[in-house]
């Protein structure tokens, strides 16, 4: 006869901010409270939820495992008091361990996952596998658990990882001879691009192990330059996604673990995101999240007209709201009438607080003083009006966007200190391509909503062009973005060298001027304000290059060689714009 006890299972992504202790405690009783009221036996919370995630150095001050433990002794008896004593609730933390070859050595942190019920600490298991790749460097800063864990509920046997220990063999082995009824899985997932088929079919393989449903319940919202999507989900050991959560949103996704020798039901299951849609709603989340956890109000920015301030000016608006958005055209004697325009009509659709500030007469007076042409004095130019937006930040309290996208960091095609002033870029991984496809995308979402599309259609249009002398476009400069986009995403992403990227049939001359650009830029990109990582490779954590080496991809031809003499043998190239 088949077992006729079932269980409640809740999933709460939840937004949790690195550091508030009682902030964090708050979130989780709040929403413990909401699955009480859903009927579940079991509440799962993310990683390190009380902590927020990651804490990174954080966690080797003693002070702060220390205020960490307490916080959550607090949490467990508030769950008590609220009279949720009977709910199990797991929640990950900071924990401690001593090394079992050196008894008397001080305690060491770990990523851990805590059980709560009736008030205590019922249960504790320390993250196995710790990630030391990409963004991660877990390896250095926690030492890891070993003893796999499980957990009874109302008669149903649980067992219980964290978020890498799916990914590696091993912990998920250690269970399958466990008689799981559901493997639950607490993880900290960054979200980057196509990752979401990675996360189900890596989740299915890992619950036909067991052979039992994977319940996987990830964190939401912005922390510094990680978003955290959510997308927390159920799915069985036949691979059937049997429940899913919305992406980006704090949610409470309960699904319904049915009696022993019952087939588990399907519940609710969200709709995917267009590819697009997940980047767009990806850039909101980090800066909505930086803006809230930082203690801002409001944000400013420098609107051009050109298509990248018109796409963060909208990234904004979503984010915190039009009325909380600062944008500033600063006009040169270069500027054409066109971009005014249509810096203007940005900031009437989107409700921006919309200011001029000319900066010729502050160009003149520095001119006066000093003379300078070509480079030196388009940068001039840019770096006034970086004094501009940093003086109104001080000012006002704002928040300086940088506007700048991947494509250009990569090549270097901005002005140190003046461009690329701010306290957060949100295009910081969005290469140029698909700035035009995301801007198309938000205009199209609001057309299809009734709504004014926020973006100028002539920003859309338009050739870019920094206007820092008369008539100039980017493509004096560089090649076509969509190629250009193509030989860095070979190059950047997929670490190819030369060879490989002339194998592909891109044109030498043209290979050999952006990897000379790409090399050269590397210590621009180091004082660039950090932004959302939204693809598997993004500049800062993922990619580690020193800024001092002689090292340049080899050449094969005096032809090319003469390629790169041509690519790297002036100063005077607008795209260096030190």
């Amino acid at each position: 006869m088949p077992d006729q006890t079932g269980l409640r299972v809740a999933l709460a992504q939840i937004d949790t901010c690195v550091g508030d202790l009682a902030g964090n405690a708050d979130a989780v009783l709040t929403w413990a409270r909401k699955a009480a009221e859903a009927g579940a036996d079991v509440v799962a919370f993310p990683e390190m939820t009380v902590t927020g995630y990651p804490i990174e150095d954080l966690a080797l001050r003693a002070s702060f495992r220390r205020g960490a433990e307490r916080a959550l002794a607090d949490l467990a008896r508030a769950l008590d008091d609220a009279g949720l004593g009977d709910l199990t609730v797991v929640v990950g933390t900071v924990g401690e361990r001593t090394s079992r070859e050196h008894a008397d050595a001080p305690a060491r942190p770990t990523n851990q996952a805590v059980v709560l019920r009736g008030g205590t600490v019922h249960q504790r298991y320390d993250k196995h596998h710790l990630p030391n790749y990409g963004v991660f460097d877990e390896f250095r800063i926690f030492t890891p658990g070993g003893e796999p864990t499980t957990v009874d509920v109302a008669g149903r046997r649980l067992g219980l990882l964290i978020c890498e220990d799916i990914w590696q063999d091993g912990p998920v082995a250690e269970l399958s001879d466990d008689d799981l009824d559901l493997l639950l899985v607490i993880n900290g997932s960054p979200f980057e691009e196509g990752k979401g088929h990675i996360r189900t079919d890596l989740a299915a393989r890992r619950a036909a192990e067991v052979a039992a449903p994977l319940a996987y319940v990830n964190m939401v919202g912005g922390q510094d330059d990680l978003v955290f999507d959510g997308g927390s989900f159920v799915i069985g050991p036949d691979g059937t996604l049997l429940a899913s959560a919305p992406q980006f949103v704090e949610h409470l996704l309960v699904w319904d673990l049915p009696p022993r020798g019952t087939a588990p039901e399907r519940g609710t299951t969200a709709q995917p995101l267009d590819p697009d849609e997940e980047i767009y709603r990806a850039l909101v989340t980090g800066l909505a999240g930086y803006v809230r956890k930082n203690g801002f109000r409001s944000v400013v920015l420098g609107m051009s007209g050109g298509i990248d301030s018109a796409l963060v000016a909208a990234i904004a608006a979503d984010a915190i709201g039009g009325d909380k958005v600062v944008g500033v055209s600063m006009p040169s004697r270069w500027s054409s009438d066109h971009s005014k325009d249509d810096a203007a009509d940005l900031a009437k659709r989107v409700g921006a607080d919309y200011r001029v500030q000319a900066i010729k007469p502050m160009v003149d007076a520095f001119e006066g003083e000093m003379a300078l042409d070509g480079v030196a004095a388009e940068n001039l130019q840019a770096r006034v009006r970086g004094v501009i937006l940093m003086a109104l930040s001080n000012a006002e309290g704002h928040l300086v966007l940088a506007t700048g996208n991947k494509t250009e960091l990569a090549v270097g095609y901005s002005t140190i200190y003046g461009d690329a002033v701010g306290g957060y870029a949100p295009l910081k991984d969005v290469d140029k391509s698909r700035v035009w496809a995301l801007a198309r995308w938000r205009n199209n979402h609001a057309l299809d909503a009734g709504d004014l599309p926020p973006i100028p259609e002539n920003s859309i249009t338009k050739p870019p062009s920094a206007e820092l002398r008369p008539g100039q476009t980017d493509q004096d400069s560089l090649p076509p973005y969509d190629l250009l986009d193509q030989v860095l995403d070979a190059y950047v992403e997929h670490a190819e060298g030369r060879a490989e990227l002339l194998a592909r049939g891109f044109d030498p001359e043209i290979v050999d001027k952006v990897l000379s650009l790409v090399d050269r830029a590397e210590w621009k990109r180091r004082q660039y304000p950090l932004g959302p990582k939204v693809t598997a490779l993004a500049f800062g954590r993922d990619r580690r290059l020193p800024i001092t080496t002689r090292w340049r991809e080899p050449v094969d031809t005096a032809a090319s060689a003469e390629a790169t003499a041509r690519a790297t043998g002036t100063t005077t190239d607008t795209v260096e714009q030190h």
